[in-house]
């Protein structure tokens, strides 16, 4: 059966077993105190302990690499049943940062990790200072940048791009967060890096490589989010009957699964699409239309379970603030419905149906 959040794929395959490692360990260890620490700013060391353990940060990389080596949307689906749960980690961004120094060539360092740049127009400087690379620049709204071993950033050296693996004594922090409070971080970089290689991913595909990821745990948790949704009207009594009876609640449930549908075919696509070339308008269009979908689908989430569903004791909120917040990270809806936009637009109006009905 398949999990909270999942894409069904082959029966017993290497995914399903990945899949269900994870959602046994969510289950297990991703409770609703672990969540509410997280919350109020405590790193769950040991919920990232056991991630680590069963060495599913590494999903993503390559098996000559220390990883698991299974097709790229298997080791993405481990992000759905993330999502799912809520997990108050940077398990997206450990897995991002992993492949991107793994395709470099540069050896993988044990714990946590995170990526940069996240937004628009940031970049960072390496310059050759005796036997060391030295980093500079600044870096805004990296993803748990205060609790992660090291960072994994794009940077520039005599015009070329460089991925560079950046140690704490490197950098220093401003802390910010997003709506979930999870750690979004103002980094300043002014020290060594650990390690250095040339890459062929520059800022505009490491945001949407991250815009895939997001992707992912959009789907994951909105899928979540109805099944929750669901079975709340089903249980909550008004007038003598489950509201889920009263066909007012049942059409704003049919249009939640409309979209939470909607969201994982954006993911499907979006996961396809990933890889050393991604294929960047299949990720503008699940990114977008999962980023449309999270705005609509809280809201309803939120209108079925009235009043209780906003306390800080129900577990709504926790998949709701991160559904806010993820569809903001790595490009908006909006940003990404420019870029197909503007590609459609150039393109042509002979063109337009030969580009949305491509493979």
């Amino acid at each position: 059966m398949t999990k909270p959040g999942q894409a069904p794929t082959t029966t017993d395959s290497v995914g399903d077993m990945l899949r269900d490692t994870a959602d046994r360990l969510f289950q297990a260890h991703c409770d609703a105190a672990t969540q509410r620490a997280a919350d109020q700013g405590t790193w769950p060391g040991a919920l990232w302990q056991v991630v680590e353990e069963a060495a599913l940060h590494r999903a993503l990389v390559p098996e000559e690499a220390g990883g698991f080596g299974v097709p790229v949307p298997d080791a993405l689906s481990l992000l759905r049943v993330a999502g799912a749960h809520a997990v108050p980690l940077p398990l997206a961004e450990t897995m991002l940062a992993g492949w991107l120094l793994a395709k470099a060539g540069v050896v993988l360092p044990d714990g946590p990790l995170s990526v940069g740049p996240v937004r628009d127009g940031e970049s960072l400087t390496l310059a050759r200072a005796g036997d060391a690379l030295h980093i500079s620049g600044m870096l805004t709204r990296v993803p748990w940048a205060r609790d992660v071993a090291a960072l994994a950033v794009l940077a520039q050296q005599d015009g070329q791009s460089r991925v560079a693996l950046v140690g704490k004594s490197s950098w220093s922090i401003e802390p910010g967060e997003n709506v979930a409070r999870e750690p979004r971080d103002t980094v300043r970089f002014d020290g060594p890096a650990i390690a250095a290689a040339r890459t062929a991913v520059t800022p505009s595909t490491l945001k949407a490589l991250g815009a895939a990821l997001r992707t992912q745990q959009i789907a994951g948790a909105l899928t979540r989010l109805t099944d929750m949704t669901t079975q709340y009207a089903q249980e909550r009594v008004q007038f003598g009957r489950p509201i889920g009876k009263f066909q007012a609640v049942q059409q704003a449930l049919a249009v939640l699964a409309g979209q939470t549908a909607a969201a994982v075919a954006g993911a499907d696509i979006a996961a396809d699409a990933f890889g050393d070339d991604p294929r960047i308008l299949p990720i503008a269009a699940g990114k977008a239309r999962a980023g449309e979908a999270a705005g609509i689908a809280t809201a309803i989430a939120h209108q079925v379970h009235g009043a209780i569903g906003f306390t800080f004791e129900h577990s709504l909120h926790f998949l709701t603030r991160r559904l806010w917040s993820w569809r903001d990270e790595f490009g908006n809806d909006a940003a990404w419905n420019r870029v197909l936009g503007r590609h459609m637009a150039r393109a042509g109006a002979d063109a337009l149906w030969p580009e949305i009905t491509a493979a």
